[in-house]
């Protein structure tokens, strides 16, 4: 996020995690990650991994202990609920834990994503409808179930 050209995470750098993540999407993704090839700047990222059954926090512990061993140059930040962090995979790599404070402002953020998000051509699509052409927009409302 040092310039508004440095692009966004890419599929693959990314893994949502739920409690239906099966071990296989965080084998596949801890692969990507620590089996060296041609990586480049990647940094790979998963979000809620607190959310994860038991089950698949244990294969996804076990496999990165073996997988590190292929090399020690990997970016891989996990990314949990604080309210859960005792949770079996926050646990598992607590000894890595690093408490991060942003270092850009709100605005420089908003920014940054505004440059990504913004469709340079909206008269076809659905970016139309939210503020200033953005194709990714938040629509919320009070009162539940009005239609959203």
């Amino acid at each position: 996020m040092n310039s508004p050209q440095q692009p966004l995470p890419t599929f693959d750098e990314v893994l949502l995690c739920t409690p239906q993540t099966s071990a296989e999407q965080v084998g596949l993704f801890l692969r990507r990650c620590l089996i060296p090839c041609h990586r480049g700047d990647k940094i790979y990222t998963m979000l809620y991994a607190d959310e994860l059954s038991y089950e698949v926090s244990c294969r996804a512990e076990e496999l990165f202990q073996h997988l590190q061993f292929y090399g020690s140059s990997y970016r891989l930040i996990i990314l949990c609920n604080c309210e859960r962090e005792n949770s079996y995979l926050p646990s598992a790599f607590s000894h890595y834990k690093v408490h991060m404070i942003p270092q850009r402002s709100r605005a420089d953020i908003q920014q940054y994503l505004q440059h990504h998000f913004r469709v340079a051509q909206p008269s076809s699509s659905a970016a139309a409808m939210f503020k200033e052409h953005m194709c990714v927009g938040i629509v919320s409302s009070k009162r539940a179930g009005m239609g959203k």
